[in-house]
């Protein structure tokens, strides 16, 4: 018994001892502190610039509208009458330069018609226009022709002692020429328009040269209406040998 009891003494103490031996060589390492809480940016402060006292003093953007210096103010509002005793009923929402257009581009029209721009169609020439008597004793005539205003496709025809001598011309800025050869006696030369053109009636100018080079004569036909002609009477005799070709009042 008395060995039984000193064992377990003896284990007991050796128990002991190991255990400090043990915790005196021995340091844990503690584990690291995480702080898990996220860190929390404050919202930016917000001043109100009416309730927050500063030194600067406000600035007040002025009003031109209210100082009759710079813009003064008139009595006639927007869309009102601009006075009570106008008989116009004009109001404001109207553009003044509204009453000068219609001048102007009369003014303008007029302009470019002069400067042979552009043709105005007005009241077409319904008749035929007669060009006279022309006396001559040459063998022939040259007839040159071209468009007096604006190219705007203007057609005719010549016709001679009532032959078709030029079925279609088409007239140009420059003259274009055809002859016609004449009997003894009466003759007769016909030039139809064919065609009004884009910007107006038929418009045309011709010149007309003898044998030996003379000018005969030169006029125009202005807003000839289709299917009317200028119309000319040439009349040959040999007996007028160099003497000046008479021309006949139209």
């Amino acid at each position: 018994m008395k060995h039984i009891l000193f064992f377990i003494l003896f284990f007991i103490v050796l128990t002991a001892s190991a255990q400090v031996e043990f915790n005196s060589g021995f340091k844990p390492i503690p584990a690291p502190k995480l702080d898990a809480k996220t860190k929390k940016i404050p919202a930016p402060e917000i001043k109100n610039p009416q309730t927050e006292n500063t030194d600067i003093p406000s600035i007040k953007t002025p009003n031109v509208f209210d100082n009759p210096m710079i813009a003064p103010k008139s009595k006639f509002q927007i869309g009102e009458e601009k006075s009570k005793f106008s008989m116009s009923t004009e109001n404001d929402f109207a553009n003044p330069g509204d009453r000068y257009v219609g001048k102007m581009e009369k003014d303008l029209d007029k302009a470019v018609k002069d400067a042979g721009l552009k043709e105005g169609r007005g009241q077409l020439v319904r008749k035929n226009l007669e060009f006279g008597n022309i006396y001559t004793s040459s063998a022939y005539f040259i007839i040159k022709c071209r468009d007096a205003g604006a190219i705007d496709g203007d057609l005719i025809k010549a016709i001679f002692n009532d032959d078709v001598l030029v079925e279609r011309m088409l007239l140009d800025s420059g003259y274009q020429k055809f002859k016609i050869i004449f009997n003894e006696g009466f003759n007769t030369l016909a030039i139809e328009a064919l065609n009004i053109g884009s910007l107006g009636g038929n418009t045309g100018g011709f010149e007309i040269f003898d044998a030996e080079g003379n000018h005969i004569l030169s006029d125009t036909w202005d807003n000839l209406d289709t299917g009317f002609k200028a119309k000319f009477i040439i009349v040959k005799d040999s007996k007028l040998l160099k003497k000046a070709p008479k021309k006949a009042s139209k």
